[in-house]
Protein backbone atom coordinates (compact mmCIF):
# COMPACT_ATOMS: atom_id res chain seq x y z
CA UNK A 1 0.00 0.00 0.00
CA UNK A 2 1.37 3.76 -1.23
CA UNK A 3 0.54 7.03 0.55
CA UNK A 4 0.61 10.19 -1.31
CA UNK A 5 1.38 13.58 -0.09
CA UNK A 6 1.75 16.95 -1.64
CA UNK A 7 4.75 18.77 -0.82
CA UNK A 8 5.71 22.45 -1.25
CA UNK A 9 9.62 22.83 -1.93
CA UNK A 10 11.42 25.79 -1.19
CA UNK A 11 14.93 26.12 -3.31
CA UNK A 12 17.91 28.08 -2.30
CA UNK A 13 17.46 28.27 1.23
CA UNK A 14 19.94 28.60 3.74
CA UNK A 15 19.79 25.52 5.40
CA UNK A 16 17.62 22.17 4.56
CA UNK A 17 14.24 21.79 6.59
CA UNK A 18 11.14 19.85 6.51
CA UNK A 19 8.23 20.73 8.39
CA UNK A 20 5.03 23.46 8.25
CA UNK A 21 2.16 23.70 5.74
CA UNK A 22 1.79 25.73 2.34
CA UNK A 23 -1.15 28.11 2.74
CA UNK A 24 -3.59 28.39 5.68
CA UNK A 25 -5.22 24.54 5.20
CA UNK A 26 -3.49 22.39 8.13
CA UNK A 27 -3.64 19.74 5.63
CA UNK A 28 -2.31 21.21 3.02
CA UNK A 29 1.47 20.88 1.30
CA UNK A 30 4.46 19.80 3.43
CA UNK A 31 6.87 22.47 3.25
CA UNK A 32 10.78 21.41 2.08
CA UNK A 33 13.12 24.06 2.30
CA UNK A 34 16.55 22.90 0.54
CA UNK A 35 20.03 25.01 -0.43
CA UNK A 36 19.70 23.45 -4.17
CA UNK A 37 18.93 25.54 -6.75
CA UNK A 38 15.80 24.93 -8.99
CA UNK A 39 17.76 23.83 -12.05
CA UNK A 40 17.77 20.59 -13.76
CA UNK A 41 15.36 19.32 -11.08
CA UNK A 42 18.31 20.25 -8.46
CA UNK A 43 15.44 20.91 -5.56
CA UNK A 44 13.52 18.30 -6.27
CA UNK A 45 15.91 15.44 -5.47
CA UNK A 46 17.26 17.20 -2.66
CA UNK A 47 13.38 17.80 -1.12
CA UNK A 48 12.94 13.89 -1.72
CA UNK A 49 16.41 13.20 -0.27
CA UNK A 50 15.36 15.58 2.78
CA UNK A 51 11.72 14.52 3.16
CA UNK A 52 13.23 10.46 2.82
CA UNK A 53 15.42 11.15 5.82
CA UNK A 54 12.88 13.03 7.85
CA UNK A 55 10.52 9.85 7.75
CA UNK A 56 13.49 7.62 8.28
CA UNK A 57 12.96 5.97 4.89
CA UNK A 58 14.96 5.45 1.74
CA UNK A 59 15.44 7.68 -0.98
CA UNK A 60 14.23 4.87 -3.10
CA UNK A 61 10.74 4.37 -0.87
CA UNK A 62 10.03 7.39 -2.46
CA UNK A 63 8.45 8.30 -5.84
CA UNK A 64 7.42 11.68 -7.82
CA UNK A 65 4.22 11.69 -8.91
CA UNK A 66 3.10 15.22 -10.40
CA UNK A 67 5.12 18.25 -10.35
CA UNK A 68 8.54 17.46 -11.84
CA UNK A 69 8.98 21.43 -12.67
CA UNK A 70 6.44 23.12 -10.22
CA UNK A 71 7.09 24.08 -6.44
CA UNK A 72 3.99 21.75 -5.43
CA UNK A 73 4.69 18.00 -5.92
CA UNK A 74 2.88 15.08 -5.10
CA UNK A 75 5.04 12.28 -3.76
CA UNK A 76 4.34 8.63 -3.45
CA UNK A 77 5.57 6.78 -0.05
CA UNK A 78 6.27 3.20 -0.95
CA UNK A 79 5.39 2.05 3.09
CA UNK A 80 1.93 3.17 4.45
CA UNK A 81 2.22 2.65 8.27
CA UNK A 82 0.30 4.37 11.04
CA UNK A 83 3.57 5.59 12.65
CA UNK A 84 4.41 7.66 9.45
CA UNK A 85 0.93 9.47 9.23
CA UNK A 86 1.77 10.49 12.63
CA UNK A 87 5.18 11.44 12.03
CA UNK A 88 3.78 13.10 8.79
CA UNK A 89 0.81 14.86 11.07
CA UNK A 90 3.64 16.14 13.52
CA UNK A 91 5.80 17.65 10.36
CA UNK A 92 3.16 19.54 8.99
CA UNK A 93 2.42 20.97 12.70
CA UNK A 94 6.27 22.31 13.10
Amino acid sequence: MALRIAIRVRPGASRTAVGGTFGDDPEGPLVIAVGAQAVDGAATEAALRALAKALGLRRSDLRLILGATNRTKVVEIAIETDELAHLLTKLRSA
